[in-house]
C-alpha cells in the first residue's frame, strides 16, 4: 500500500488592492523523483522550484527522492509574483515533517526566497496584512516588510530574515522577539513654503488656492520660465496631510509596486510627475500583471502633467473616465481589476511650440495657425473636465527683485485650505453623503450643497445660454464658485463668486 503525506498552506493572490486567498497544497508520495507545480503559475512562480531546492540545500536539507506535487488552488486563477516561494517552501517542509503542520494553519504566508535561504522583500504585504487581520489570521512575511505589515493592526506577525529562523521558531529553539509598533500618527510634516518663492503671479496663486481648497483640476498656460512647474509643485504643499484612512489606502497601492518608506506608512500626499513620453499603460496601469499606474499612485495626491500637448492623445483621453469617477478599471483576458484614482490633476503647457505666442516681440511668424494646431492636440472633452485655466505671464523684473514673502503667508493659505476642506466634508456629512470635496460632488447633489441666491441664478442662466456651456461645464462652474464662496465664508453662491469662477474657464 502506498502512503502519501500532504499539507495545506494559506497565501494570497492580488487583484488590484484586494487580496484573494490561495491554498498551497503540497503532496509527497512514492514514485519517480519529481517536483511538479500546477495551478496556473507564471514564470516567476514556476522558477520557485529551483530557488526552494537551493535554499533547502543551503540549510543542509534535501528534497526527498519522491514525487512532490504542489497545487495552487483555485486552479483557474492566474498566480503571479515571487511571493509564493515561502509558502511553497514551508508547505514542503511541513509535508517532510520538518515543521509542524498545525502551527502553520493560522497564518497567511508570503515571501521570496534567495538561494542562501534568506527571505527577500515582496510587494503587497500591507494588503496581505489587512486581509489576514480581517480573517483573524497571523501573517508570516519578510523581515524587510515588518513595519509595513504592522500597520494593519495585527499583533501576530512573524517577520523572518531567513528560512532557518522560521524553522527554529516553530521548533521552539529560537522564538521571535517583540516588535515596537511605530506611532500611527507621526508629527505633522511642514512644507517648504515653495509658494512664497514664486515671485509675482497673483492670479495664478489665487487659482492655486482655489484648486487646493476644492480639489479642482488646474491648467497653467504660459511662456517658458514663468514659474508654471514651481506653482504646480507648490500645490501639494498646500494640501492637508492624509487622514489615517487615506494613508492606509495610499500605502496599499504603493505596496503593490514596492518603494515604501522605512516606517511602512505613507503620511504625505503623493506627487507624481510622469514625463510626457510616458506610455498609456504606465499612466493608467496595466501590463502583464495589471499593476497600478501613475494615476493610482497619485491617489489622494497630485498628478502633474508638464508639457501637456506633448503627451500622446490616446494617453490623455484615457484620463477622462478616472477624472470623473475616481477609479480606473483595467480589463485583461484573464483578470479584471479596479484601482482607486482620486487624484488632483495639475497640467502645464506653452501656448505654442516656441512658447512666446503672447509676446509680440518674440512670437514667430506662423501665428495664429501654429497656436491653434498646438492646442488642438488636446481634445475638447478632456478640456471640459478641467475646472481652472490660468494664463501665466512673464514675471516683470520688479517682481523678481522684490523680497521673498514670509513663511507666514504660506502657512496662512495652508490653514485656510485645511479649514475649507473640512467645511466641505462636514456639509456633505450633514446631508447624509460621503465626505466629499466640492470638485467631487455629483450633479444631483449640487442643488443642496451649492445653493445659489436669486441674482446668482439669473447670472448663471444667462452665461450658460450665451456661452453655450455644456452640462458638465455648468456643473464644474458651479463647483468652483462653491469653493470660492467657501473661501469667503459665504453660505450661498452669489454673482461675484460665479464671475470669478467664469474668469477661470477655458477660452479658445
Amino acid at each position: 500500500m502506498r502512503h502519501a503525506t500532504s499539507t495545506n498552506i494559506r497565501t494570497l493572490a492580488f487583484l488590484g488592492i484586494e487580496a484573494t486567498e490561495v491554498i498551497v497544497q503540497v503532496q509527497i508520495q512514492a514514485g519517480l523523483p519529481a517536483f511538479t507545480l500546477v495551478g496556473l503559475p507564471d514564470k516567476a512562480v514556476a522558477e520557485s522550484r529551483e530557488r526552494i531546492r537551493a535554499a533547502l540545500f543551503s540549510l543542509g536539507l534535501a528534497l526527498p527522492a519522491k514525487r512532490i506535487t504542489v497545487n495552487l488552488a483555485p486552479a483557474d486563477l492566474q498566480k503571479e509574483g515571487s511571493h509564493y516561494d515561502l509558502p511553497i517552501a514551508l508547505g514542503v517542509l511541513a509535508a517532510m515533517g520538518v515543521v509542524p503542520t498545525d502551527a502553520l494553519e493560522t497564518y497567511c504566508i508570503l515571501g521570496e526566497l534567495g538561494l542562501d535561504g534568506r527571505i527577500a522583500h515582496v510587494s503587497g504585504v500591507l494588503a496581505a496584512a489587512v486581509y489576514a487581520h480581517s480573517c483573524a489570521l497571523g501573517l508570516i512575511c519578510p523581515k524587510a516588510c515588518e513595519a509595513e505589515a504592522r500597520w494593519a493592526g495585527s499583533e501576530d506577525v512573524l517577520a523572518a530574515p531567513d528560512l532557518i529562523a522560521l524553522i527554529d521558531h516553530f521548533k521552539g529553539t529560537q522564538v521571535f522577539g517583540t516588535y515596537c509598533v511605530p506611532n500611527p500618527l507621526p508629527p505633522t510634516l511642514q512644507g517648504k513654503g515653495l509658494l512664497n518663492a514664486v515671485k509675482g503671479q497673483p492670479l495664478a496663486k489665487r487659482a492655486l488656492e482655489i484648486a487646493a481648497a476644492g480639489g479642482h483640476a488646474l491648467l497653467l498656460s504660459g511662456p517658458p520660465g514663468a514659474g508654471k512647474s514651481m506653482l504646480a509643485t507648490a500645490l501639494v504643499e498646500l494640501l492637508p496631510e492624509l487622514t489615517p484612512e487615506e494613508a492606509l489606502e495610499v500605502t496599499m497601492i504603493h505596496s503593490l509596486v514596492g518603494g515604501l518608506p522605512e516606517e511602512g506608512l505613507i503620511r504625505t500626499r503623493p506627487f507624481r510627475d510622469p514625463h510626457h513620453s510616458a506610455s498609456l499603460v504606465s499612466l493608467v496601469g496595466g501590463g502583464a500583471q495589471a499593476k497600478p499606474g501613475e494615476i493610482s499612485l497619485a491617489h489622494c495626491g497630485v498628478l502633474f502633467l508638464d508639457e501637456l500637448p506633448e503627451f500622446a492623445r490616446a494617453t490623455l483621453e484615457a484620463l477622462r473616465q478616472p477624472l470623473e469617477t475616481g477609479r480606473i478599471a483595467i480589463a485583461r483576458a484573464q483578470m479584471h481589476v479596479s484601482y482607486p484614482a482620486r487624484f488632483q490633476l495639475v497640467a502645464a503647457m506653452n501656448p505654442c511650440p516656441c512658447g512666446y505666442a503672447l509676446d509680440p516681440e518674440r512670437a514667430c511668424s506662423r501665428l495664429p495657425r501654429c497656436t491653434e494646431t498646438y492646442q488642438s492636440r488636446i481634445s475638447g472633452p478632456f478640456l471640459d473636465r478641467i475646472d481652472l485655466f490660468v494664463e501665466v505671464d512673464d514675471i516683470p523684473l520688479g517682481d523678481l527683485l522684490s523680497p521673498t514673502e514670509t513663511k507666514a503667508t504660506f502657512e496662512t493659505v495652508r490653514t485656510r485650505v485645511a479649514h475649507v476642506r473640512q467645511l466641505q466634508k462636514e456639509r456633505a456629512r450633514q446631508q447624509g453623503l460621503p465626505a466629499l470635496l466640492n470638485a467631487h460632488i455629483e450633479g444631483s447633489h449640487l442643488e443642496v450643497l451649492a445653493p445659489l441666491d436669486a441674482k446668482g441664478r439669473t447670472f448663471l442662466e444667462t452665461v450658460a445660454e450665451c456661452q453655450k456651456i455644456s452640462a458638465r461645464g455648468y456643473h464644474r462652474l458651479l463647483k468652483v464658485a462653491r469653493t470660492i464662496a467657501d473661501l469667503e465664508g459665504a453660505a450661498s453662491i452669489t454673482q461675484p463668486h460665479l464671475a470669478e469662477a467664469l474668469h477661470f474657464r477655458w477660452k479658445k
